[in-house]
């Protein structure tokens, strides 16, 4: 596996990383404990040196399994958590004071098994919390020993800027792919002038893109899948033209939907760690297999002419939670 740095940071990682959400949170049923441990530590034997999670993923469960699995490589690897939420639990709203971010890294490096956190992102921008004070109170955390770097998600252009001005943010996270393409608006260049290093979720579209699920898939009652409007039955159906566009490429090039996704996003610059998650190990090697996918300039020219033509339907995230994003 290749490696990558994280904008001008000076943080290495592989150039695909894992995101561990899935493992207890969000799409169904939580793994089983033994089961996530082993999915995690066949990622790291394949060559993923950069996990991330958050508290909010149980809340607390995904960080006791990150640390649990890792630990007896804890060295060798980045791991990346969020703050954000008020008791970790998203439905309650958001808590980026300063004294409740330093409650929670105290907590999660127990609950990661660690000393140092390698990578703090607040999960989302607060806006009864001014950014510089969530800035200023990481960047003792760093002077502190008990952070490495500072990441934000789901930010604004403008908001990315004053935190930066604070404390060097080594990344932002967001949601980007084939499918999801806003942030090459304003957010790429941001990124780019700051030296800031991206980090793109979903970056198979919460699994859509890997042609596995139709407007005949029904998700689990637990999936969260079942409340965003783009997943909807009507908008799956229609949303299904990007995917048979996709395959087309994907079978030209000899490889799966997931790769040639997966591959796109790493091609868009050198400094983009796609963090894409899964349960199953034969998913994990497939999209790990994307790293080796190279992407000539006429394939990038063909992928953008075909998939320019599709217009996706429906919006990313209920009301809600659209609302917690870009400020």
């Amino acid at each position: 596996m290749q490696k990558r740095k994280l904008g001008k940071s000076g943080l290495e990682v592989s150039a695909l990383g894992l995101g561990c959400m899935g493992l207890s949170f969000g799409y169904g049923p939580a793994t089983e404990k033994e089961q996530g441990i082993k999915l995690i530590r066949a990622a790291y034997e394949l060559g993923v040196t950069f996990f991330d999670t958050a508290e909010a993923y149980g809340p607390f469960l995904n960080e006791e399994l990150v640390g649990e699995a890792l630990a007896p490589v804890r060295d060798k690897v980045v791991i990346a958590t969020k703050f954000g939420f008020k008791e970790g639990k998203p439905p309650l709203g958001l808590d980026s004071r300063p004294e409740h971010i330093r409650e929670i890294t105290d907590a999660a490096l127990k609950r990661l098994k660690t000393d140092v956190i390698d990578l703090l992102y607040q999960h989302r921008v607060d806006p009864n919390v001014p950014i510089e004070d969530v800035a200023g109170t990481v960047k003792e955390l760093i002077a502190e020993g008990k952070v490495k770097y500072f990441g934000m998600s789901e930010a604004g252009a403008q908001t990315i800027r004053r935190a930066h001005a604070v404390q060097p943010v080594a990344a932002l996270q967001s949601e980007y792919s084939l499918w999801w393409r806003e942030p090459e608006a304003e957010i790429l260049p941001t990124l780019e002038e700051l030296g800031i290093g991206f980090v793109p979720f979903s970056p198979l579209g919460k699994g859509f893109l890997t042609g596995k699920i139709d407007a005949d898939t029904t998700f689990d009652s637990t999936d969260f899948r079942n409340v965003v409007p783009r997943f909807s039955a009507e908008n799956r159906k229609a949303n299904r033209n990007l995917v048979d566009v996709l395959s087309t490429i994907a079978a030209q090039k000899g490889v799966t939907n997931a790769q040639i996704a997966l591959a796109w996003l790493l091609a868009q610059k050198p400094w983009i760690v796609p963090i894409p998650g899964t349960t199953k190990l034969h998913r994990l090697e497939e999209n790990l297999g994307a790293a080796a996918v190279e992407l000539t300039t006429d394939d990038l020219r063909n992928i953008e002419n075909a998939v320019s033509g599709v217009e996706v339907q429906g919006e990313r995230y209920p009301a809600q939670l659209q609302k917690l994003t870009g400020r």
